[in-house]
């Protein structure tokens, strides 16, 4: 009997490092679209100045692209990072990300890395809620999904039982986190019969193929 099998990765929406592990993430998704689980940690879920870490997050997102490759625009440098009054926040991409998966688990993965890349790539401000929702739609709609931007704006604004069931999802994974003494995000986790095995965070800008090969070491019969 094959034993049940759970992929848990532990991310945050606005962590560039999980932007670097998006091509393996992707590979997760197409292959286990039902082990995968998706593990929000709430790492920049509070608000701060954008200005507070502009300098260190595009010295970072530097680094981050000279080794995967994972594009980081100069315009999401100028709109983004340095934009007067901007705040740095996952607060509206968490919450989006929880709306759609109570609709399906399998629109997460596609959401988080949509949003991604219209942060890093096209330079909109993922911290406010009106540009996470019309992301939120638009992949939500490539799956036969109806929802508009401004029902959505509103419920990632004013919808208390969201925000409690994103808020008790974040202390779940963070529970999770501490039990296993794992820190920092990407981190995957792998479940193979109830026994849980952090693979090292590396793997994952190894992009599919070399996430895979560390998989097939562990997973029976993948």
């Amino acid at each position: 009997m094959v034993p049940e099998i759970e992929l848990q990765y532990f991310f945050d929406p606005l962590c560039g490092w999980c932007y670097a592990s998006a091509p393996a993430l992707q590979g997760l998704a197409a292959s286990f679209p039902g082990q995968l689980r998706l593990m929000p940690s709430g790492l920049f879920f509070g608000a701060r100045p954008v200005s507070s870490i502009a300098e260190h997050a595009w010295h970072n997102d530097q680094r981050i692209q000279a080794l995967t490759g994972q594009r980081f625009s100069q315009a999401y440098h100028r709109n983004v990072l340095l934009a007067p009054d901007g705040v740095f926040t996952s607060a509206p991409a968490t919450r989006a990300l929880q709306a759609l998966g109570e609709i399906d688990a399998r629109l997460e993965p596609e959401f988080l890395h949509a949003v991604q890349l219209a942060r890093y790539v096209d330079a909109r401000d993922t911290a406010r809620d009106e540009e996470v929702a019309e992301v939120a739609v638009r992949v939500a709609a490539n799956h036969g999904v109806a929802l508009t931007a401004e029902a959505l704006t509103h419920r990632l604004r004013a919808d208390d039982a969201l925000r409690e069931r994103t808020e008790a999802r974040l202390t779940d994974s963070q529970t999770r986190m501490a039990r296993l003494g794992i820190r920092g995000v990407p981190q995957l986790v792998v479940v193979v019969g109830g026994k849980p095995t952090a693979l090292n965070g590396e793997v994952l800008y190894r992009g599919p193929d070399g996430l895979r090969a560390a998989l097939d070491e562990l997973l029976p019969l993948s």
